[in-house]
């Protein structure tokens, strides 16, 4: 009998499997979540957010379709096994459609994360947090950026999890009191030498389409909206502003960087991202 081990795992993506440098059978990339919420501070929590890695391909029947289903962001419930070193599931259930989108080289990165890194660097600070708003100052979104320059991939260290965005969402989900799907956006502009983590509060609010319409990542707001009356994004390619792109009628989820210099807890501190990570 193979070993097994059951769970509530986060799909935080999937892949090809690297295989002697090239590309193998596509795998999903999972990490286990802990029954209970971890200390940060703990000595063990450095493991608490291990990745480990399940195949994506071969199986059949009702499985098959669920696993078919299963995008970057969700939350399983699963059975894993074990052959010859290789996990698959037996058994899967999606709990919580949350989303995870990544995007590298990005164009044109927004106005609350630039002012925040500036101000970030200005401090002699390598990381740091602040809450953005929406145009009638309720928060929308937790911005968490991380230094990114010569020698460092941090935009990969995120993506295959070994630099865990669980704790970021972990505290967003304390903040807001309740574990509602999220849209997690992992951002690193080709302008600046950061990458932003996103976690945007309603996975399919204006604000998650927005970003999405943005930088390519999906499908977002619709066409032709420029005449409701709509709010916008701004971004900047450069040091200074450069653009802007649509946004909803809603108008409340706008990523700008007016209101947006508290920390995630909404209350004027910022989370400390040296807790983890």
């Amino acid at each position: 009998m193979n070993p097994t081990t059951t769970g509530r795992f986060r799909v935080h993506d999937r892949r090809p499997r690297p295989v002697d440098g090239g590309d193998g059978p596509a795998e999903f990339v999972l990490v286990e979540l802990p029954e209970d919420a971890i200390d940060p501070t703990d000595p063990d929590a450095a493991e608490a957010y291990d990745p480990l890695y399940a195949t994506a391909t071969g199986y059949e029947g009702e499985l098959a379709e669920r696993v078919a289903d299963l995008d970057p962001g969700n939350v399983v419930d699963a059975t894993l096994a074990w052959e010859d070193g290789t996990a698959r599931f037996t058994e899967v259930t999606t709990v919580r459609e949350s989303r995870f989108r990544f995007a590298d080289g990005v164009e044109g990165m927004f106005e609350a994360a630039v002012d925040a890194w500036r101000t970030i660097r200005a401090d002699g600070e390598a990381m740091g947090s602040v809450t953005t708003r929406s145009t009638d100052g309720e928060p929308n979104g937790a911005l968490y950026l991380f230094a990114d320059g010569s020698g460092t991939d941090t935009f990969a260290e995120l993506r295959a999890a070994r630099l865990p965005v669980e704790p970021l969402v972990d505290r967003v989900n304390e903040t807001r009191g309740d574990d509602a799907p999220r849209e997690v956006f992992v951002l690193r502009p080709a302008a600046h030498e950061f990458v932003a983590v996103y976690v945007v509060f309603e996975r399919d609010g204006v604000l998650a389409r927005t970003v999405r319409d943005t930088y390519g990542l999906g499908d977002g707001l619709a066409a032709g909206l420029e005449s409701a009356g709509v709010d916008t994004i701004e971004t900047g390619g450069s040091e200074d502003a450069g653009g802007s792109d649509d946004a909803d009628d809603e108008g409340s989820d706008d990523a700008d960087d007016e209101g947006s210099d508290d920390g995630p807890d909404g209350d004027g501190s910022e989370f400390d991202l040296t807790d983890r990570l």
